[in-house]
């Protein structure tokens, strides 16, 4: 089913869109507020979210205090996905534990995961029913380019961090398959995996990237609403040749296609 671009829709719509009280999330709420949306802003810090919507009329911006890290956050802001008419969702909500994964508490550990795995599927299942009895709907799951970072060495990529990116890897997973299902019924999934972008995250562990190059929050957000008029199912703001996600793309259905019943040669003893 043809849909618009969410920054440019009317008044009608309503988004909303996790960890909205900084960097990309912020970045979102803002772009979709000033597009003509109604937004639920979620976050932990109030008033971080109380000055965000100060920025706008009243009652664009709608502030939802909740943390993702419990079951009671998440249960809170499910509700709303449920309950009211969402034309998009946005799955960015993150929390900054990223550490060896030995240094990584178990409760860390659980943060990391409920925040960043358990809380965009369980929003989504709450909002996908209605999108798809709308016959129109947008799911944006904010992943990064680190989900494909498996195959890295120490030596290449020495500050990557395990937990961290499986849990962006598991988002490109859900976002994937989800879009497969849900597509037929008007309803678009997409991927959004940035690289390193200018945001609080860095400060909060302690690493100082100011002479990194960064994209912005904006430019990521510019890119995101853009690839979905394009189609993508996956949206990389900084990757210049799309031929080569197809080809990551190619090579993991190869490897899918190329299995069979039959223990391989190379397992067998000789």
């Amino acid at each position: 089913m043809p849909q618009t671009d969410p920054a440019d829709a009317g008044a009608a719509r309503l988004a909303l869109v996790t960890g909205a009280s900084s960097g990309i999330g912020r970045a979102f709420a803002r772009r979709l507020a000033a597009g003509g949306h109604a937004v639920v802003a979620v976050g932990r810090r109030r008033q971080r979210l109380e000055d965000l919507a100060a920025e706008f009329p009243v009652g664009v911006i709608r502030p939802l205090v909740a943390d993702l890290a419990d079951d009671a956050g998440i249960e809170a802001v499910a509700a709303v996905c449920a309950s009211e008419p969402l034309a998009l969702l946005v799955n960015n909500a993150g929390v900054a534990h990223y550490m060896p994964f030995i240094e990584l508490s178990a409760a860390q550990a659980s943060e990391l995961l409920q925040v960043k795995v358990v809380a965009p599927t369980l929003l989504s299942r709450a909002a996908a029913p209605g999108m798809v009895a709308r016959g129109a709907g947008d799911i944006i799951n904010v992943s990064g380019m680190l989900a494909f970072s498996g195959p890295a060495s120490m030596e290449q990529l020495p500050l990557r961090r395990a937990v961290y990116t499986a849990t962006l890897a598991h988002s490109v997973a859900l976002s994937q398959t989800l879009r497969a299902e849900l597509a037929p019924h008007g309803v678009r999934v997409q991927a959004l995996c940035p690289g390193v972008v200018a945001t609080e995250f860095h400060e909060r562990q302690g690493l100082d990237l100011s002479a990194v190059p960064r994209m912005s929050a904006e430019d990521v957000v510019t890119a995101s609403l853009r690839g979905l008029e394009l189609g993508e199912a996956i949206c990389a703001p900084g990757v210049e040749r799309a031929d080569l996600l197809d080809a990551a793309a190619t090579a993991s259905l190869a490897a899918f296609g190329g299995q069979s019943p039959r223990l391989a040669e190379r397992y067998r003893s000789t």
